[in-house]
C-alpha cells in the first residue's frame, strides 16, 4: 500500500522517541530540524542525545503511561516486541507512530528528506527500499540548491502584495514564474527594483 504524502508542522508539537541508540539519535535530530519538543525515554542514552537534549533525556525504562499528552511517537528501541507494543498503543490512542524497521507497527514513515529554507522535498518506497529513497533524495539535490531556498522565501515575500494588486490567480502565477525563473538566472535572490520591473511590465502587457 502507497502512504499518502502529508506535511505537518511540527513546531513545539509534544514528540516522544523511545530509545537511546544511534538510530534514535537520527530521527531525534530531524524531528528538532522542523521544531519538535522532544523527549527521549530510554535505561541508556547516546552522549550525542543527551548533550541535544539535556533535561528532555530522561535514562529509564518505558512506561506506557509516558504516551500521555504526546502528539507523536517514535519507536526506535532494538526490542521489537517493545516497538510492537508501543506502536499497538498509539495506534489505539490515535497518536502517530513510527516503528523503526517494523512497517506493520507504524502510522506513518519517516521520508528520505532535503530542506533548504523552507523548501523541502521527501521521498518513501512505501517502507520496501530505504536505498531507494536515498537515491531520490540525492538525485534531487541538483534541483534543490540553497539558492532555491532563498528564491522561496523571496516569492513569499511578496505573496500578500501580488494577492491585492493583481487580480487572477493565473496572472499571479505567470509573474511568479517570471520571477523565479529571473532569480535562478541571476543567481541571486531579485532586488525590489528586479521584481517590480517584472511585476509591472506583466501587468502593463495583460
Amino acid at each position: 500500500m502507497s502512504y499518502f504524502p502529508m506535511f505537518i508542522e511540527l513546531k513545539d508539537m509534544r514528540c516522544l522517541v523511545v530509545g537511546g541508540g544511534a538510530v534514535a539519535l537520527r530521527k531525534a535530530e530531524a524531528l528538532s530540524e522542523f521544531g519538535a519538543k522532544l523527549t527521549v525515554i530510554a535505561p541508556a542514552v547516546l552522549p550525542e542525545l543527551r548533550a541535544r537534549l539535556g533535561a528532555a533525556c530522561q535514562e529509564r525504562e518505558f512506561q506506557i503511561e509516558d504516551l500521555l499528552d504526546q502528539e507523536l511517537v517514535v519507536a526506535a528501541t532494538d526490542d521489537a516486541a517493545l516497538n510492537h507494543r508501543i506502536g499497538v498503543c498509539c495506534k489505539e490512542a490515535g497518536i502517530p507512530v513510527n516503528a523503526v524497521d517494523q512497517i506493520e507497527d507504524c502510522s506513518f514513515l519517516f521520508p528520505a528528506y532535503r530542506k533548504e529554507g523552507e523548501v523541502v522535498a521527501a521521498f518513501v518506497s512505501g517502507g520496501q527500499s530505504p536505498v531507494v529513497s536515498q537515491y531520490l533524495k540525492a538525485q534531487i539535490g541538483e534541483a534543490l540548491t540553497p539558492l532555491l531556498g532563498e528564491l522561496a522565501a523571496f516569492l513569499g515575500s511578496l505573496r500578500e502584495t501580488l494577492r491585492k494588486t493583481v487580480a487572477t490567480e493565473q496572472e499571479r502565477k505567470r509573474i511568479y514564474q517570471k520571477l523565479l525563473a529571473a532569480g535562478l538566472e541571476k543567481g541571486a535572490p531579485l532586488s525590489e527594483e528586479e521584481a517590480w520591473q517584472i511585476v509591472n511590465g506583466e501587468a502593463d502587457g495583460r
